[in-house]
């Protein structure tokens, strides 16, 4: 079975093995302690304690999991060094929304990321997001559409960093 390579940045891959590592060394003997309490407590059939335990042992080895397999199929993306002259992983990108009814915040600017690492509320879209589809391999003055639920929105790229 082939594994689909995990796009980060160099601080999204950091941030991944802080999180594994922290799970690895401190939440999972947190948890192993909370269950032999759990089960000092005698019956575990209606201990809710262990039952709880248990759920969250679940948890932290599935993230574990997870974790491992995103870190083992990363594929860093470093493009710092380049001259942006077309949208890329990694560009920060400034679009200018061209809805005439659009007025606020017109100009909004977006990292394109992997999908690992997307949080467009911090700024950071997928390049598989509808946005981040549409404006990959554009260059500078380029106009986009992009489709929505509401209907076709277009945007100009102003800027490559």
């Amino acid at each position: 079975m082939t594994s689909k390579e995990t796009i980060l940045t160099a601080e999204g891959l950091a941030k991944l093995e802080a999180e594994l590592e922290e799970l690895r060394t401190v939440k999972r003997l947190e948890n192993e302690e909370r269950l032999h309490e759990a089960i000092a407590h005698g019956d575990l059939s209606e201990n809710s304690e262990y039952v709880s335990a248990k759920d969250e042992q679940a948890r932290i080895e599935g993230r574990i999991l997870e974790l491992e397999q995103m870190v083992n199929t990363a594929k860093v993306i470093d493009n710092s060094k380049k001259r942006k002259t077309k949208v890329e992983l990694g560009a920060t990108v400034d679009i200018e929304d061209l809805d005439p009814d659009f007025e606020e915040d017109r100009l909004q600017t977006y990292t394109v990321v992997g999908t690992t690492e997307a949080d467009p509320f911090a700024g950071r879209i997928s390049n598989e997001s509808p946005i981040g589809s549409a404006i990959m391999g554009k260059k500078v003055g380029t106009i986009v559409t992009v489709r929505t639920p509401l209907g076709d929105h277009q945007y100009k790229i102003t800027k490559i960093k």
